[in-house]
C-alpha cells in the first residue's frame, strides 16, 4: 500500500518552505531596522539627554538677529548655512545644519545672545539611527534593500497567517500560549505563533508604509503622484513653475511628497534670514519650524513645520529679497495618494495617534525580535540530527508550489526589487539542487 500525500500537506509544506527561506533571508535586515526603528520612536527623548547641555539655554528678554546666529554658526563650524531648526521651547537652543568640505555639522546656537554652545557632526546620534534604519549608513546603493525587506516582511506575515490558520486533521490554531508535548517544542512554537498573530498587523503595516523610503518603488510612486496631482499641491498661478531641488537645495522638513520640491525667487541681500523667520512668524508658523536656505540664489527659502500628525503639515516658500511668501501649502491643498501615504509616514514613526500609536510601534518591533528569536531556534532544533539548518521538505505535487507562488509572485510585480530577489532565490535553490550530491 503506498502512503500519498494530501494536496493539503503539499500545499502547507510549500507555503512552510517559502516561510523558512522569507525568514532567513530577510530577518537579520528586519531584526536591524526592528531595533533601530525602536529607537527613533524615541528621537525627542535620546536628544534631550544626549544633548542637554548644548540644547538648553536660558530665557533672556530678547533674541539677536537670526543672521547673528547663522553668522556664528558659519564662524563655529567654518562652511555654510543649509537649514536652521526654530525650537518650540523659550529654552532651547536653535540648530543651524552647516555644510563644509568635511561634510555636515549642526551648531547649537544660543537665540538670546548669539554664543555657540556646541556642535556635533551630521544631525547627532539619531541621524546615524535614521540612516542604519534605512541602510543607507553602509552605502546609498543599500537603501534598495529597504524594498527587498519590506516585499520579503510581507510575504513573511502572509505565509504565517496561512500555516497559523486552523485546518481539517490538524489541530486548533495557536491563540493563547498553552502546553504541550515537550518533544514538539511547545514554548517556542507558542511564542512564535502567539506573537506573530497578534503583531502580524502591524508588523505587515510597518512593512507597507516603509516602502516611501526605499530607492526603486518609493522614488517612482512619488514621481507618478506629483506628475498626476494626486501628490503634492499644484505650483500657485502667480509663481514660477515647480522645479525639483538637487543636493543642497532641497529643502528639509517638507514631506515626503514635497521632498525636493522648490519655487524660483531671489533670496540674495543682506538680512534675508531674519526677513524670512519674521515672515513666517508674521504667517503664523507654528513652531517648531526648519528654514531651508538655498544654495541658488534664484529659489526660494522653504518654511516647513515639524509637524507630530500629518494634517498639520505646512510649508512656505518666501521670497528672500521681499519676504513676501511666494506659496502657502497646507494639508488641504494636498492629493488625496499624498494624503495617504503622509498619514501612514506619521503612524509608522508613532505620531499621528500619541503614546497609543508609539507603543503599537514599538511592541511591532520588539515582536519582530521575538519572532526572530523564536523562529531562529525553532529550525535549528527541527534540523536532522546531525545536520546544519535546512530547510523544509520540498512539496511532492507542482500544482502546490504554483499555488505558493500564486501569493508571491503579485508582490514580486508591485514591488519590483522584491520579484528580482524572489527570482533569484528560486534561481540558487534551482542550482542547489543540481549540485547537491544525490543521497
Amino acid at each position: 500500500m503506498t502512503n500519498t500525500v494530501s494536496p493539503l500537506s503539499d500545499a502547507f509544506r510549500a507555503v512552510w518552505r517559502w516561510h523558512f527561506y522569507a525568514g532567513l533571508f530577510v530577518l537579520p535586515f528586519l531584526m536591524l531596522m526592528a531595533l533601530t526603528g525602536g529607537l527613533y520612536l524615541y528621537k525627542a527623548e535620546i536628544e534631550d539627554v544626549a544633548y542637554r547641555s548644548m540644547a538648553t539655554v536660558e530665557v533672556g528678554d530678547t533674541r539677536v538677529s537670526p543672521d547673528q546666529w547663522r553668522q556664528a554658526a558659519e564662524r563655529a563650524v567654518g562652511g555654510t548655512a543649509a537649514a536652521v531648526v526654530i525650537p518650540d521651547r523659550a529654552d532651547r537652543a536653535v540648530q543651524v545644519r552647516v555644510r563644509t568640505d568635511q561634510g555636515k555639522r549642526t551648531a547649537f546656537v544660543d537665540p538670546y545672545t548669539g554664543q555657540v554652545t556646541g556642535t556635533v557632526g551630521g544631525q547627532g546620534v539619531m541621524e546615524v539611527v535614521k540612516k542604519l534604519h534605512s541602510l543607507e549608513l553602509f552605502g546609498k546603493q543599500f537603501n534598495i534593500l529597504v524594498e527587498i525587506v519590506a516585499g520579503w516582511a510581507i510575504i513573511l506575515v502572509t505565509t504565517g497567517l496561512f500555516l497559523w490558520w486552523p485546518r481539517k486533521g490538524r489541530e486548533v490554531a495557536v491563540a493563547l500560549p498553552r502546553p504541550g508535548d515537550p518533544a514538539r517544542r511547545p514554548f517556542w512554537r507558542n511564542a512564535h505563533a502567539v506573537t506573530g498573530l497578534y503583531a502580524g498587523g502591524i508588523i505587515l503595516f510597518l512593512a507597507l508604509t516603509g516602502m516611501p523610503w526605499s530607492a526603486v518603488w518609493g522614488d517612482k510612486v512619488l514621481n507618478v503622484m506629483r506628475e498626476s496631482g494626486l501628490g503634492r499641491p499644484p505650483a500657485p498661478a502667480a509663481a514660477s513653475a515647480w522645479s525639483h531641488g538637487k543636493g543642497h537645495n532641497a529643502p528639509s522638513g517638507t514631506g515626503w511628497t514635497m521632498e525636493h520640491a522648490v519655487l524660483h525667487a531671489p533670496s540674495e541681500g543682506p538680512g534675508i534670514l531674519s526677513r524670512v523667520i519674521a515672515t513666517a512668524e508674521a504667517e503664523g508658523m507654528g513652531q517648531p519650524y526648519t528654514v531651508s536656505i538655498p544654495e541658488g540664489p534664484s529659489l526660494a527659502f522653504s518654511v516647513a513645520r515639524l509637524t507630530r500628525q500629518a494634517e498639520d503639515a505646512r510649508s512656505l516658500y518666501v521670497d528672500g529679497m521681499t519676504g513676501q511668501v511666494v506659496a502657502d501649502l497646507r494639508w488641504d491643498q494636498f492629493g488625496g495618494g499624498a494624503k495617504a501615504f503622509e498619514w501612514g509616514i506619521a503612524v509608522h514613526q508613532g505620531m499621528q495617534y500619541g503614546e497609543l500609536n508609539r507603543l503599537l510601534m514599538l511592541f511591532g518591533c520588539i515582536s519582530i525580535w521575538v519572532l526572530g528569536i523564536s523562529g531562529g531556534l525553532m529550525a535549528w532544533k527541527r534540523r536532522p540530527r546531525g545536520a546544519g539548518l535546512t530547510a523544509p521538505p520540498r512539496p511532492t505535487d507542482s500544482r502546490a508550489r504554483a499555488a505558493v507562488l500564486g501569493i508571491v509572485v503579485p508582490l514580486g510585480v508591485i514591488f519590483p526589487l522584491t520579484g528580482l530577489s524572489l527570482l533569484a532565490a528560486l534561481g540558487l535553490e534551482a542550482a542547489w539542487r543540481r549540485l547537491r550530491p544525490r543521497r
